[in-house]
């Protein structure tokens, strides 16, 4: 799924929101209209509440225990069986533009729903839902889903 000119972006969304339990419930309700082949590439600082995001994501595509749902800053990809099939990817500690590509992510698209943290780092083009998320406050964060 390599990105292309031509398609129109949608209008980015902004949302704020004001405790961890507000942007997980973000994240599900934008995940429970997923097909289950989407790919969202997600941004913000370390903290900013990128796993939490995940998290609502995985609810949202029907993983049962998202308590078991964390970023996979060592193991790079995470997977978990639901509605759909849900890959978390963290980018975090990648190095080399070609791990991604040991990860296997080709097989990846298009079987579930594809979330990658860091997404900054990941220079293939890729089509897909961009979600950034800044800190505001304490617990405040603007979400900019586009």
């Amino acid at each position: 799924m390599t990105g292309t000119k031509d398609k129109p972006r949608p209008r980015a969304e902004v949302f704020t929101t004001r405790s961890e339990e507000e942007t997980f419930r973000l994240a599900r309700e934008l995940a429970s209209g997923f097909k289950g082949k989407e790919i969202v590439l997600m941004t913000g600082e370390l903290g900013a509440g990128k796993t939490v995001f995940a998290k609502g994501i995985a609810a949202g595509a029907g993983v049962a225990n998202t308590d078991r749902v964390s970023s996979p800053s060592f193991t790079l990809v995470n997977i978990y069986e639901g509605k759909h099939r849900v890959f978390h990817i963290d980018l975090y500690r990648l190095e080399r533009e070609a791990e991604i590509l040991d990860l296997g992510w080709e097989d990846f698209l298009g079987e579930g729903i594809v979330l990658v943290e860091w997404a900054e780092k990941l220079s293939l083009s890729v089509d897909g839902i961009r979600v950034r998320i800044e800190v505001v406050g304490d617990n405040e964060r603007r979400i900019t889903i586009a």
